[in-house]
């Protein structure tokens, strides 16, 4: 029987990302998925800002950039006209070194993603899907189902499971999956178009019963549509093409479709997962959360599952942390799942209201309220926050501890560049760090050579000051680049003490809790 250390179903993106993060830490993994290679075709489309700074410490965000297109806006057009835009290079510049939406499709993001992987010497095991398994100690024994009907067994001591919605990993832990499905029907289409809207930037437009989105990626005209289909039509969409949908909202914008390379329709779901483990399992992506493309979120929340989990799986795999470093992978991350459940809820029923009142605040008060909002710079900020994802923190984790200056334990880092330095940019290894803006002490930097703790001082400067950092003051920062530890006094004892509670004994000098630095 073949032995892992992580069994990966499903090897979509979040899948995929989750092996590649894994075995960049040493980590012996399986990926197994049911299809033949990466999907040909794609639906989801958007990369945000937080998913690139993920990226970075896999060496990954630069390719990704180049191979997809920054739409660096998105405008909200209503009858024809352009009621509102989100400058996202304004909104965000401050904020990360992404500013923009990175429009990448799917189908070529799972390719790169696999290349990766194949560079380091794993292969996807394809027509191999997770038949069932069972927990037998400290491992999960496993059975896979090879195309023809032949099964093997495998063991490991986790399993990941990333295989969609109909996930076999999360009915077999029976953790449910509430919510519902919208009675909507969307299309989805990848196309060939030309007119003025075709400009590199997100077009949204809304028409009496009809909304539709423009996301280019390509210099070619190449782009893909999403909009809705609301009259009969939606009850036969088996039998539905390009040519049957309304065309109002696509016309608004001043468009042609010059060919429809591809035409889906499909229903939006909304459901969250109960728990996100039990025992060695886990769910990650679709597996554990499902809503509308409101935002397009749902892939970027499935690899912001995988790196999470990723480095926590690592450090307990290695040794390093007790297995209870991992139950906080759960409380991390099904927090930012129900929220954001919620919040696209919210927008998709916008979206999808009818009637004549409901027309009346979509297509005359909501362009109103969402000019005024955009052109307040705080606002234009929130806003991309929001819908990058930067905004996600962990404030409640046990793993979260202290306050310097407005920098709470659980923030994301906040991006500083100072004089060429990039407080982002990537380590040699994924691992934790010790960040100080101004001096580290004396005791502060002996503890960090002790122990192998990268410590990287920065400049102290205005950049530092409107970020929110306390000069001089300590900021432990974990593998995903989210801080642990926030400490005024920058003191040695400060990191002895969270790494003897946190039980991680990779940076505790002594067994003893009580014991002498």
């Amino acid at each position: 029987m073949d032995r892992y250390d992580v069994l990966i179903a499903g090897a979509g993106p979040t899948g995929l990302v989750l092996a590649l993060a894994l075995a960049k830490q040493g980590i012996k993994v399986c990926i197994v998925d049911k299809t033949a290679g990466p999907g040909t075709t794609s639906r989801a489309m958007a990369v945000h800002a937080r998913t690139l700074e993920l990226y970075r410490s896999l060496g990954l965000a630069d390719e990704v950039v180049a191979a997809g297109r920054p739409n660096t806006a998105i405008n909200l057009w209503v009858k024809g006209k352009r009621r509102a835009q989100l400058a996202f290079q304004s909104a965000g510049e401050r904020l990360t070194a992404f500013p923009y939406v990175l429009i990448y499709p799917q189908d070529a993001h799972e390719a790169l993603l696999v290349r990766h992987l194949e560079e380091m010497g794993i292969s996807v095991q394809r027509h191999t899907e997770l038949a069932d398994f069972e927990e037998q100690g400290d491992s999960v024994v496993a059975r896979l189902r090879r195309n023809g009907g032949n099964d093997v067994q495998v063991e490991a001591r986790y399993l990941a499971g990333c295989d969609g919605a109909r996930s076999t990993v999360r009915r077999s832990l029976g953790t449910g999956f509430a919510g519902g499905t919208y009675d909507h029907l969307f299309y989805v289409a990848d196309v060939q178009v030309h007119g003025a809207a075709v400009n590199g930037e997100i077009h949204a437009s809304l028409d009496t019963a009809d909304f539709c989105i423009l996301l280019s990626y390509s210099d070619t005209g190449r782009a893909r549509l999403i909009g809705t289909v609301r009259d009969e039509r939606a009850q036969h969409p088996e039998s539905l093409t390009f040519n049957d949908v309304s065309h109002r909202a696509l016309t608004s914008l001043g468009i042609e479709v010059d060919a429809v390379h591809w035409f889906s329709t499909y229903r939006v779901h909304h459901r969250v997962t109960d728990h996100y483990r039990r025992g060695r399992a886990f769910l990650l992506g679709d597996a554990a959360h499902v809503h509308s493309p409101a935002g397009g979120q749902g892939m970027n929340t499935g690899i912001g599952d995988a790196i999470n989990l990723a480095w926590k799986l690592a450090a307990v795999v290695r040794g390093d942390a007790p297995d209870s470093l991992l139950d906080t992978y759960e409380p991390e991350r099904i927090a930012f799942a129900r929220k954001l459940v919620e919040t696209t809820d919210r927008m998709f029923t916008f979206i999808t209201a009818e009637g004549n009142f409901a027309d009346f605040v979509r297509m005359r008060i909501a362009p109103i309220f969402a000019g005024a909002l955009y052109s307040v710079g705080t606002a234009r900020e929130q806003i991309f926050r929001i819908l990058s994802q930067t905004m996600i923190s962990y404030h409640d984790s046990p793993l979260s501890s202290g306050t310097a200056g407005r920098i709470h334990g659980g923030d994301r880092v906040p991006w500083v560049v100072r004089d060429g330095k990039d407080n982002h940019a990537p380590a040699e290894a994924i691992d934790w760090q010790v960040q100080v803006y101004g001096k580290a002490y004396d005791d502060l930097r002996a503890w960090c050579d002790r122990h192998c703790m990268l410590l990287r001082e920065f400049d102290w400067g205005k950049e530092a000051v409107d970020a929110g950092f306390a000069r001089n003051a300590s900021y432990l920062v974990r593998p995903d680049g989210y801080v642990a530890l926030c400490d005024p006094g920058a003191s040695a004892q400060a990191l002895e003490d969270y790494f003897c509670d946190l039980d991680y004994h990779r940076f505790r000098v002594c067994p003893p809790r009580q014991a002498a630095l």
